[in-house]
């Protein structure tokens, strides 16, 4: 007979809030064992009485069979101990004392189950905007503290009708401690606002919002995590009518579509894109668009389109009463800002650009954007390459293991594109995307996002960590969250290294390749184009692009024409000579030509750069495809859009390289030559990125011959560019190098603040 016993299990990872304890309940029974499970801040802790043989069949399960939302990284018997007196198995009340460790769970789509509930007449949720489980629903975007219960999360408000109280406290009910659980009895309702002041609820709200959609009108939406700006895809006035009032002339929109069908009828999708899809998350996935599927107005001058399924019911309910396949979903927020999440800022700011405002009584707690991804294929890769450009609602705030302990602290990221990241052990909890730093409304987010997550973690970080940027919003080292210790400042190139080394769990030394378009050397002048060696404790620049006149400063990234009209008089001496190799410069007046080659020559306000973004930037505005810059890396994007995302490299043009210095002067005659003798300007985008490929092959061969290095990591916001970052992993690794590129965080400023903590862990003493 098999020896009886007691087993205490503690289980972590995301194990509330998904439906974890329901779980654990029934295997219990199924498997005969008495017992009880709760949640603690720590995870999930069960004492389970019985057999040896199945209490060890029973904790393997604890991890093999778990629901679908949780995801387990340790199941580990703390001790054993006699049999249980009682034969039953019970579900008890949390602990909320001790160290809080479980996950936060994120944001998630809307499971199949509820989904059918919404559309079923007989069912008592039927059409309910805000039907979920504890397979499904909103997580993150609603709590405020752990454990995740329900009176720590913005539905503390809503008390349960007798009905939905007694699903929720029925261990063999799906609702079982879902804990935004309600009905249209005693939940959350929709509202829609008029411009001029009138307002309905419940389905009278979907109903006109619906109508509003169909008949070419702007509506904003409250969604997960803030409020999106929806207008009918397939129409392109009322497309039009959303770029005038949104004043956002190029920037691709992204859609919002019924289903696989309809994407497969305006993208082309494999088998792994629709995985991506249609997981839990329901990231916005770019895709290559078919010709002419939608108006060319949604996506301008970009082969791939933006696409996301539904990720709440009333999204569902909307394509459904509205009849519309597909419908552009874009940030609701005023340009530069973050995205509204309140009530009250819809209601006082989108009348701006909406025609009605849908919105509910259910408050976020948190803003959560939606998170962006692409999927790169190669026939030389094993799988699908993921990048995410926006990291945010689905995966934030899960956390990066980074593999090794690590001092508590807090980053703050840059100045773009910024995310808050905190450290625990050797977990990294990185905050979804916030935004750029530029208005204060911003900055504020920016510190309620970071005082939100240590409170969740009950994290109290030693020491903050800011670029060393002595301009940026964040770098006075005096605008934390209270950590006392003195502030720990990083070069901005050296924590994108950090940020893929970590996320892959290396240690140094290697090879970094950081291309992005500034960031604060450490000489005082602005890098960009780097080839680092080194690892977590410190680098040393083994080579770096030359640096051009960014003429007139900032204002070069808004007017890449400034740069191009450099690149041209670094090349060919004067500007002249400069106008006649490039005819896209003969649009600038003469006393245009005259003020910008007295700035260059002079350095007026013209700081010199190394950097890759600003080059891109530069060519793309000689070649006539970007001279003016509605969004950040406009050109880049474009001049890759002429590549319609194949990936074939042919022979590019050459750089000069020094001892350290990579010169683009030779790239740059050359490209005059190529467009004298009429060469198609997607012709000269290809030669152009190869010649950037073959160039980072050269650099890391030879920087690889001197110091015996022959690890590589690819990081930097020019490393978006999916024809650089695949051409790049695979060549290299081609030439034996072990690449490593990102997968979990963007490769921009999104991921950042993960590199400043590594670099801070590591950083010696001052």
């Amino acid at each position: 007979m098999t020896e009886q016993a007691t087993w205490s299990i503690r289980v972590t990872g995301v194990v509330q809030g998904v439906g974890y304890r329901p779980f654990v309940y029934k295997l219990a029974l199924e498997r005969e064992l008495a017992g009880w499970v709760r949640n603690d801040p720590e995870g999930v802790l069960i004492a389970a009485s019985g057999h040896e043989s199945v209490l060890r069949l029973f904790s393997e399960e604890l991890a093999s069979r778990a629901p679908e939302l949780a995801k387990v990284d340790g199941v580990v018997v703390l001790d054993r101990s006699e049999p249980l007196a009682d034969s039953g198995f019970d579900i008890v009340a949390s602990e909320h004392s001790g160290a809080k460790a479980a996950l936060v769970p994120a944001d998630t789509h809307v499971c199949a189950d509820c989904l059918a509930e919404l559309r079923d007449p007989t069912d008592r949720r039927y059409r309910y905007p805000f039907i979920n489980c504890t397979n499904c629903g909103p997580r993150y975007s609603i709590i405020g503290a752990l454990p995740y219960d329900r009176s720590q999360t913005t539905m503390r408000s809503f008390v349960m009708c007798e009905r939905c109280d007694r699903e929720y406290r029925d261990p063999m009910s799906r609702r079982f401690h879902a804990q935004p659980n309600a009905c249209a009895d005693c939940g959350p309702r929709l509202s829609l606002a008029e411009r001029d002041g009138t307002t309905v609820e419940g389905e009278e709200a979907l109903r006109q919002c619906a109508r509003a959609l169909a008949s070419g009108r702007i509506a904003a939406i409250k969604s997960i995590g803030g409020f999106h700006l929806a207008v009918d895809a397939t129409d392109a006035e009322a497309v039009a009518l959303l770029r005038a009032r949104k004043r956002r002339d190029s920037k691709p929109f992204a859609v919002m579509i019924r289903d696989l069908t309809v994407a497969h009828r305006i993208v082309e999708l494999s088998a792994a894109e629709e995985d991506m899809l249609r997981s839990p998350a329901r990231p916005i996935l770019l895709a290559r668009k078919h010709s002419g599927a939608v108006p060319e107005n949604v996506a301008p001058r970009n082969p791939n389109l933006g696409l996301m399924l539904p990720s709440a019911p009333h999204h569902h309910l909307l394509l459904d009463e509205s009849g519309l396949d597909v419908v552009v979903m874009t940030s609701g927020n005023i340009s530069g800002y973050p995205i509204v999440h309140r009530n009250e800022d819809a209601l006082g700011q989108l009348f701006d650009i909406a025609d009605v405002i849908l919105y509910h009584d259910r408050d976020i707690e948190i803003r959560v954007d939606d998170s962006v991804v692409r999927l790169s294929a190669h026939p030389e890769l094993d799988a699908p390459l993921p990048t995410f450009l926006r990291r945010a609602r689905g995966y934030a705030p899960y956390p990066v293991d980074v593999g090794r302990p690590l001092a508590p602290l807090v980053a703050y990221g840059a100045e773009l594109k910024t995310t808050v990241a905190l450290s625990a052990g050797s977990r990294v909890y990185l905050s979804q995307h916030i935004g750029d730093l530029k208005n204060d409304e911003t900055f504020a987010s920016h510190r309620k996002t970071a005082a939100h997550l240590a409170a969740l973690y009950d994290l109290r970080p030693a020491a903050g960590v800011y670029d060393m940027h002595p301009q940026f919003r964040t770098s006075s080292g005096r605008e934390g969250i209270g950590e006392p210790g003195d502030p720990v400042f990083v070069q901005h190139h050296h924590a994108h290294m950090a940020a893929c080394m970590a996320e892959n769990q290396l240690s140094g030394p290697a090879i970094g390749v950081i291309f992005d378009g500034a960031g604060y050397g450490v000489d005082g002048t602005i890098w960009g184009g780097e080839f680092l060696i080194g690892g977590f404790e410190s680098f040393t620049r083994a080579a770096h692009l030359r640096r051009m006149v960014l003429i007139g400063g900032d204002r070069a990234v808004h007017e890449p024409i400034r740069t191009g009209v450099s690149l041209a008089l670094d090349a060919f001496g004067d500007i002249d000579s400069a106008v006649k190799a490039f005819p896209a410069l003969s649009r600038l007046d003469q006393d245009r030509r005259h003020v910008y080659s007295t700035m260059w020559a002079r350095g007026i306000n013209s700081p010199e750069v190394s950097s890759m973004g600003r080059l891109f930037d530069g060519v793309a505005a000689l070649l006539g495809v970007c001279s003016h810059a509605e969004y950040e890396a406009q050109g880049p994007i474009e001049l890759e859009g002429l590549l319609e995302r194949d990936l074939g490299t042919v022979e590019g043009y050459a750089f000069d390289y020094g001892t350290t210095e990579v010169d683009f002067r030779p790239v740059i005659r050359a490209i005059a030559e190529e467009l004298a003798a009429e060469v198609p300007v997607p012709e000269i985008s290809r030669r152009f990125h190869s010649g950037v490929v073959a160039m980072v092959r050269q650099r890391c061969r030879e920087i690889s011959r001197t110091t015996g290095i022959r690890r590589v990591v690819l990081s930097g916001g020019v490393f978006l560019n999916e024809f650089l970052l695949v051409n790049c992993l695979v060549l290299l690794r081609r030439d034996g190098f072990d690449v490593h590129t990102h997968r979990q965080v963007p490769p921009n400023d999104g991921g950042l603040a993960l590199g400043q903590l590594l670099v801070a862990a590591d950083a010696p003493p001052p």
